[in-house]
């Protein structure tokens, strides 16, 4: 292994933070790129404001641009980064505002699961105006429950500001504390986290937060940091429930240093406390005091912290504990709550805000600064042309590297003070540590070495690595301290950075770190190009010196090795020589093994070569002492060797070109599968149908090229263990491969089944290991096996000879009451097959050579027991046989059935294209027998029915599988064949596989569950797509030819409730609103569809009402059907079919019904005839409002009694509103037919009968049925059809109103023949008729007449009905009479 740098985490979009923290940036944006979201800002200053000041210095200083184009890629190094170790969170900072990323786990593009950095808050932090964020620390903070997994509780964020705050907030930006401990900025901020002092005299270090300013350092105790954070955050969350609670805190503990005798500081390291040597004590106290200086007894205990800047240009600083008191100071606590957000301070130096609504005139108080310790720097590293600009200390708190603006790295011993190695050539670099704990069971040990790290029991050493990026280079480097060389390097681009956290998780203790292993990064790389955040992993074996490091030797062997494996050499010979010298020198075993799994899993090297080399390693391990030899190499190496024969063996039995001479008829397959001549005839032709349909839907696996397997494949998909071959875990797909390289030359007859077998069983395959991937071969490649019926021999050979294997244990003491697991595995993976050709002749071929082997152990018995036992041993063997067969026969059933059923649905009828092209085109289902079984009573039909949906199959196709149903019920109207006839469709097979389907499932598919079914899938895929209105008027039909009352009540209920309702009610609303017929883009608004998709839809939904009404007469003169099951599938389980739920549905309440059934009817006419000024609801009082829309079940209060005449009133003008428009839409002219005579979006040929329907509407409506009869006729006269006119006459019963109203129409008609024409012969019978005749004729106003141009002889019968309707008594009889005369003058000369 070498160094490694591996990607992580992604961040989901890293450009919306760069905007929101560099908002000119944003410009230059293209246009196609994602931007940010508007609603996550917190500041509408963000948005708009700030940069038209930005564009303005742009135009004023255009060579700003390059500096510009330079910050587009480089703005990573301008913000201010931290990443918590457990890699929970993210901050990146720029002057006052800042974005936290939070880790999600989410689909990468190629469908990988992984996780990405997403925006969890983003806002701006300060609180004074014109300051800046200076520093970051996202710090986790351990839980405190005892079942914590090692995850932290939360993450606190520490911001470091240019004012000189110090505030502390939550992951959501909630801020919890504020501190100003100092007046200058904050430079840096550093955290110290527990850690366990790997030996007993490392003394041991106290959790702390360092905060470092220009010329102070001020440390805050990590227990108290800990205790009050988290009794914030309670207070915030009690604060966010109730508002008004106040918790205070417990006060914080920190130190106050004031640095001395140094020019500039830029950044620190705390070391920690440290304890000197008698030795360093001594020479301490001399160099301070003098010769005669006098030292404690005890060394003391000392805070060592170091510094790096100017003058000196790492300065040393020692503070004796004790020489300072610590501070305590109170806790401003900010309470952010739905309510307020406040502030608490105290007079300790807590910072604290004003409300804006005090005056701010007055004077702004400063908070109180506590006095700063000073402390002197002891020593040194003096370089006044230097100035250091960061320092990082290792993980073990003995080195700390330092960068300078010379561009050079120095390496510090923290003890002594002294620089001990330095790196030139890295200007602005960015350094960290990576520490590295040695594995003990990588260990090997060595003759001679008695050190406690020359075996695998002693302690684990520890390692250190320097990490240096160097930007202006693009490169990454990892060097080994103190001396060590450059164990690796990396090429990561020039605007990357470089975290390193250097803590971990706060609030852990001697205790609870020992219980917990989280998770934690000691270094990462954010490399903003890729959008991605990466870590380096050093592997312990690079930190050993030349000397010892045989690892390294081989890590180069194995990388010689990788190359020669990727290089085309032309000599396999001198290939395989250098391999076997190349593995043979490796010392490591684990290494050794890793090499020999990269030779193994070479594509290109032949197999005599793998063999070879595999062999040559196996030999040398054995001649090696037993001591030195690796137990886990030598089992590897056997293993594979035993696979590598293997394969061998299998690969000349394939390649020995055995072929069977033996013929073979139908007459011997008989025999084979135990047939009769019948039996055998009909399985026949049911594979061939089966074949038939199935050709052009089947789903096959890639062609194998005879079974040939590559020999890496091979040892991938097999292990070795313990002399027994083991197949591990692979795919349907892997499996068929590796069962064809094992099986598919024997079924075809091309290689030696005996010889396989044998070869298999004593390589450690287990029978049924063999018989599971037989069975994945024989099943998947069904079309092969159907066209070539002497593989069923075969299989039935191979079946033979793996059911007399010895671990199968089919012998003599197998209990004859059990069922042989060797047969149910066979019978298992036929169930689960959905190549149901293939499954019907592999449980064929399993029940003959079940049968043949019962037969053989029975015959055994026998001859082996006298007489009397003989009855014994046949009643046992005949048990067991009887018990056996009935799974096979029943199986044989079941696989029978599911063929069926599966030619049906993978058979199509040749149709015009009907469906509209945006449905999918699915492919045909899949079945098997386990899907049946566990689909539920009603899966078999709901198969059915959506293969009826595919093909768009009229409700009477059904009825051809059904013929014993026409003959009982010959009253039923037979109008589907008509019907059918009038597409052009050609069902070919189609009935004969219903019939047999029906045969072999005469519950499941009983014609009324199939009609239920049918209509249940149509309205569910109307329900996807609306606008397709054909899918429920055919779903409607379905539920008309549903004969059971109370299957046809259930359904129409059910489809009501679920689909209907919703749809319903929302057009009944929206067109009361408009009080019209709405407007195509109201109606896709509201109700989801286009206005002609909704006019079919409220048609329909009128016929599935009257259906639901006839319904609930007709259930009371019948009994609900019983739904039984087959005998073969009494087994079934799953959902509730639809049936049973119908059946569970309660009766309707019939008046309830009706009123809906109305109110469809009224707004189906609106839609139909697109009527104007009609408000729906306004026809109904508020009884009637109250009722629409209730369950139908439900018993509501219904209108009764008299109605208001004004609402009758409303009615009666609609209801003639309606008979005038269906009359105008019938009868009008030649060119309005064409146009008007259907509906848009009804079903052609079935327009309601509207006259009749608004009769039956005016009984409903309390309206006189009597007016609406006289208004038709009206209407019919009206438009000249006077031949229907004299028939609707019949109907009416106040025939002398309806004479008054004809002979107005009368009068009409002929003033416009007289008076409208302008002829010269019009003026002259005009005068001689009678005055008063004249004076009537002119009061007329021809211009209502729909039809003009009605013959005169027509008219004169009009007159003659009038007469014979008018009593002689009556007022306008003697001007009917006069109209006589009239119209007998008019017809005179036009004779």
């Amino acid at each position: 292994m070498a160094c490694a740098i591996v990607q992580f985490c992604h961040f989901q979009d890293l450009q919306a933070a760069r905007d929101f923290l560099f908002p000119h940036l944003r410009e230059e944006t293209p246009l196609g790129a994602v931007r940010r979201d508007p609603s996550k800002s917190t500041n509408w200053e963000d948005d708009g404001w700030g940069t038209w000041e930005e564009t303005e210095h742009a135009l004023q200083e255009p060579e700003e641009g390059n500096t510009s184009k330079m910050q587009k890629t480089s703005w990573l190094q301008d913000c201010v980064l931290s990443l918590s170790p457990t890699n929970d969170l993210m901050v990146l900072a720029r002057e006052q505002k800042a974005v936290f990323l939070v880790p999600k786990w989410k689909y990468s593009d190629k469908g990988k699961e992984e996780m990405q950095f997403a925006v969890g808050w983003s806002g701006s932090l300060n609180v004074e105006e014109g300051e800046h964020v200076t520093s970051a620390l996202c710090i986790p903070l351990a839980s405190q429950k005892r079942s914590s997994t090692g995850r932290p509780d939360w993450t606190c964020i520490v911001l470091g500001f240019t004012s000189g705050s110090v505030r502390f907030y939550t992951e959501n930006g909630v801020l919890l504390l504020a501190q100003l401990l100092n007046e200058d900025p904050v430079l840096q901020l550093k955290c110290r986290t527990y850690e366990i002092p790997r030996h007993p005299g490392v003394t041991e270090q106290n959790e702390e937060l360092s905060i470092l300013y220009p010329a102070a350092i001020v440390t805050i105790d990590g227990f108290s940091l800990f205790q009050s954070l988290r009794a914030c955050r309670n207070q915030v969350a009690k604060a966010a429930a109730s508002g008004n609670e106040n918790i205070q805190p417990p006060p914080l503990a920190y130190k106050k240093w004031g640095l001395q005798d140094v020019d500039t500081i830029v950044d620190h390291a705390s070391i920690g406390i440290m304890t000197l040597s008698p030795f360093d004590q001594m020479k301490t106290a001399s160099n301070i005091g003098g010769f005669n200086a006098a030292i404690k007894n005890s060394p003391p205990a000392m805070s060592q912290y170091i510094t790096v800047g100017s003058n000196p240009f790492t300065g040393f600083f020692y503070a004796l504990e004790g020489s300072s008191q610590p501070l305590l100071s109170h806790v401003a606590l900010a309470v952010a709550s739905k309510l307020t957000s406040a502030l608490f301070n105290a007079a300790s130096g807590w910072l604290g805000w004003k409300s804006k609504h005090e005056d701010e005139a007055a004077p702004k108080q400063k908070p109180k600064m506590e006095p700063a310790t000073p402390l002197a720097v002891r020593f040194g590293l003096p370089d006044s042309r230097r100035h250091g600009e960061s320092i990082c200390l290792s993980p073990c708190n003995t080195l700390a590297a330092v960068t300078d603006d010379f561009g050079r790295v120095v390496l510090l011993d923290v003890a002594r003070g002294i620089a001990i190695r330095m790196w030139k050539g890295y200007r602005d670099a960015q350094i960290g540590w990576i520490q590295v704990v040695e594995d003990l069971h990588e260990r090997v040990p060595e003759k001679g070495d008695s050190s406690p790290f020359g075996n695998t029991q002693g302690p684990s050493r520890v390692a250190q690595f320097l990490v240096i990026y160097a930007p202006r280079r693009g490169i990454l480097e990892v060097w080994s301290t103190q001396q060590g060389p450059r164990v690796g390097a990396f090429n990561v681009g020039k605007h990357c950075r470089l975290l390193y956290p250097g803590y971990k998780i706060m609030g852990l203790n001697n205790v609870t770190s020992q219980s917990w292993q989280p998770q934690t990064y000691q270094i990462c790389l954010v490399d903003p190009m890729s959008a991605s955040v990466k870590t380096v992993t050093v592997p312990f074996h690079l930190a050993l010196s030349d000397k010892k490091s045989e690892r390294a030797k081989d890590m180069h062997l194995v990388k010689k090795l990788s190359v020669l494996l990727k290089a085309k050499s032309p000599s396999r010979d001198s290939v395989e020589t250098e391999i076997k010298e190349i593995i043979l020198d490796i010392k490591y075993p684990a290494t050794k093994k890793q090499a020999l799994e990269s030779i193994l899993a070479n594509e290109h090297l032949p197999f005599s070569c793998l063999r070879n080399v595999t062999q040559t390693l196996m030999d040398t391990l054995k001649n090696q002492e037993v001591e030195s030899v690796d137990e886990v190499l030598l089992q590897f190496c056997a293993s594979k060797l035993k696979l590598l024969h293997l394969y061998e063996a299998v690969s000349q039995l394939n390649s020995l070109g055995f072929h069977s001479d033996a013929s073979f008829s139908d007459n011997d397959l008989a025999v084979l599968l135990r047939l009769d001549e019948k039996e055998l005839i009909k399985l026949q032709a049911l594979l061939e149908k089966y074949k038939q349909e199935n050709s052009r839907a089947a789903v096959r696996f890639s062609d194998d090229q005879g079974g040939v397997l590559p020999v890496k494949t091979f040892l991938e998909y097999l292990e070795h263990e313990k002399d027994v071959i083991n197949i591990k875990k692979l795919s349907e797909e892997e499996s068929v491969a590796l069962g064809s390289f094992f099986f598919w030359k024997c079924l075809h007859g091309e290689s030696s089944t005996e010889d396989m077998c044998h070869t298999l069983e004593s390589a450690g395959l287990s029978p049924q290991l063999l018989l599971s991937l037989l069975l994945s071969v024989w099943l998947s490649k069904e079309k092969d096996i159907l066209e070539k019926p002497q593989s069923i021999c075969c299989l039935h050979t191979m079946l033979s000879l793996l059911s007399r294997m010895k671990a199968v244990a089919m012998d003599d003491t197998w209990d004859s009451q059990l069922v042989s697991p060797w047969w149910q595995q066979m019978r298992t993976a036929c169930i689960q097959s959905e190549n149901n050709g293939a499954a019907l002749l592999s449980a064929h071929v399993g029940h003959s050579v079940a049968m043949q082997i019962s037969d053989g152990a029975t015959e055994k018995k026998f001859s082996q027991t006298d007489l009397g036992a003989d009855t014994e041993a046949l009643t046992d063997s005949w048990e067991a046989l009887s018990l056996d067969t009935e799974y096979w026969k029943l199986l044989l059933k079941q696989l029978r059935d599911c063929l069926i059923l599966q030619t049906l649905l993978h058979s199509r009828a040749d149709t015009r294209p009907r469906r509209a092209p945006s449905l999918p085109a699915e492919p045909p289902p899949r079945l098997s027998v386990r899907k049946l079984l566990e689909g539920g009573r009603g899966g078999i039909a709901d198969s059915v029915a959506k293969w009826v949906f595919k093909q768009d199959l009229s409700p009477e196709v059904l009825k051809l599988a059904n013929g014993e149903r026409d003959a009982e019920n010959p009253d039923e109207p037979n109008r589907g064949l008509f019907e059918v006839s009038e597409v052009d469709v050609d069902l070919g097979a189609i009935p004969d596989l219903l019939r047999a389907a029906r045969e072999q499932f005469p519950c499941s598919l009983e014609l009324d569950v199939l009609h239920a079914h049918c209509c249940w899938e149509y309205v569910v895929q109307w329900n996807k797509d609306p606008e397709e209105a054909r899918f429920f008027v055919r779903s409607v039909e379905h539920l008309k030819h549903i004969l059971n009352a109370h299957v046809q009540n259930g359904i129409a209920l059910m489809m009501w409730n679920t689909f209907l309702v919703k749809r319903f009610s929302a057009a009944t609303y929206l067109m009361d609103k408009v009080g019209k017929s709405p407007k195509d883009r109201l109606c896709r608004r509201d109700v989801g569809m286009s206005d002609t998709a909704m006019t079919a839809f409220l048609g329909s939904c009128l016929d599935l009402l009257q259906t639901l009404l006839e319904a609930d007469v007709s259930r009371d003169e019948m009994q609900p059907p019983v739904l039984d099951t087959e005998d073969a599938w009494i087994a079934v389980e799953g959902p509730v079919s639809i049936v049973e739920l119908a059946l569970e549905q309660k009766p309707i309440h019939y008046p309830l019904v009706e009123h809906h059934s109305v109110l469809c009817s009224i707004l189906y006419a609106v839609m139909r005839f697109s009527l104007k000024a009609v408000k729906p609801l306004s026809l109904f009082d508020s009884k009637g409002k109250n009722a629409f829309f209730k369950d139908l079940t439900s018993i509501q209060l219904l209108p009764s009694g008299e109605m208001d005449p004004n609402f009758i009133s409303v009615r009666q003008q609609f209801l003639l509103k309606v008979v005038s428009a269906a009359v105008q839409a019938q009868h009008a002219g030649a060119k309005d037919k064409d146009s008007s005579a259907e509906a848009p979006g009804a079903p052609p040929g079935k327009d309601l009968d509207w006259p009749i329907l608004a009769v039956d509407l005016a009984q409903h409506l309390q309206v006189s049925e009597d007016v609406v009869r006289r208004h038709y006729v009206g209407e019919l006269y009206n438009y000249g059809v006077d031949h229907l006119g004299e028939e609707a006459i019949l109907q009416v019963h106040d025939k002398e109103v309806l004479a008054s109203q004809l002979l107005v129409l009368t009068g009409q008609r002929l003033a416009h023949a007289l008076l409208h024409t302008q002829a010269k012969e019009g003026m002259e019978l005009l005068a001689r008729l009678s005055p008063t005749l004249c004076t009537w004729l002119k009061a007329m106003d021809p211009q209502d007449l729909q039809n003009t141009e009605v013959p005169i002889a027509t008219t004169a019968k009009l007159v003659n009905k009038v007469i014979e309707l008018l009593p002689e008594n009556h007022g306008q009889y003697s001007l009917a009479l006069h109209l006589i005369e009239a119209v007998e003058a008019i017809s005179i000369p036009s004779l």
